[in-house]
């Protein structure tokens, strides 16, 4: 059974950091893309970041310079630093794993996910 599992997130004064990990079960994700996206109360969910299988990264917009993704094949745990966080940033953020293994910014390219993590940004 194939499960994704986040962790680390909580409650931040802005300006903050935060690291959140992904740890995947199941099967192998060398070969996957691995993805966060995030979902604010009242608003679509949303691609913040995804590292692909060759371990290149692309961000959005919103989080560029700010937020830094990672893999550890080894450990099949993806992670998400996030740095001078914004009230803004506050969401639950979920991990997700596509086969697509180039990656996409589409919630429609991703096999599984995660059942989220709770990010807060306090002013």
């Amino acid at each position: 059974q194939v499960q994704l599992v986040e962790s680390g997130g909580g409650l931040v004064q802005a300006g903050g950091s935060l690291r959140l990990s992904c740890a995947a079960s199941g099967r192998t994700f060398s070969s996957y893309a691995m993805a966060w996206f995030r979902q604010a109360p009242g608003k679509e969910r949303e691609f913040v970041a995804v590292v692909r299988w060759s371990g290149n990264t692309y961000y959005a917009d919103s989080v560029k310079g700010r937020f830094t993704i990672s893999r550890d094949s080894a450990k099949n745990t993806v992670y998400l630093q996030m740095n001078s966080l914004k009230p803004e940033d506050t969401s639950f953020y979920y991990c997700a794993a596509s086969s697509f293994g180039s990656g996409s910014p589409r919630e429609s390219a991703y096999d599984y996910w995660g059942q989220g993590t709770q990010v807060t940004v306090s002013s």
